[in-house]
């Protein structure tokens, strides 16, 4: 992993773009952090529990399953960034999303790709976490994102 200079890295602006990426290209992933230039200068993730340093960054696989079927790509990447929206709130405000590709090392304690060979490709614009809830809030069932709290 090498430091990369993230100042003019592409903002994902809209739920349509980020789908259309998706749509596109397989292997992408979301990654909640102070950004790839914390990340990839040498931070680690750690198991939160005992704070075993894990052997990738901890990210959101945005590959739809093959039992989601041909559903919504929009629905699938709404609850994929849903997901993890509260760590900003519980974690440290200046936390953001951002879309990378790598290659899979393992799972994390929580059974989350843990990545390495990270090549950052942008930024998840707060609009598009906005527009994530909305369709979140559109769906018929009981749910809410991963928090611990």
């Amino acid at each position: 992993m090498h430091p990369r200079d993230t100042t003019t890295m592409a903002t994902i602006g809209s739920l349509e773009e980020l789908t259309e990426l998706m749509a596109a290209r397989r292997g992408l992933y979301v990654r909640w952090s102070l950004g790839p230039d914390v990340d990839l200068a040498g931070t680690r993730s750690r198991d939160g529990l005992t704070g075993v340093e894990l052997p990738g960054l901890s990210a959101n696989a945005l590959d739809v399953e093959e039992w989601w079927g041909d559903r919504s790509l929009r629905t699938w990447a709404a609850r994929r960034l849903y997901d993890y929206s509260h760590l900003p709130r519980v974690r440290d405000g200046r936390v953001r999303p951002w879309l990378l590709r790598g290659r899979e090392a393992g799972r994390g304690p929580d059974n989350e790709p843990l990545v390495r060979d990270v090549r950052p490709l942008g930024w998840v614009a707060e609009e598009v976490i906005a527009q994530a809830e909305r369709e979140i809030a559109r769906q018929t069932g009981a749910w809410g994102p991963l928090d611990r709290r």
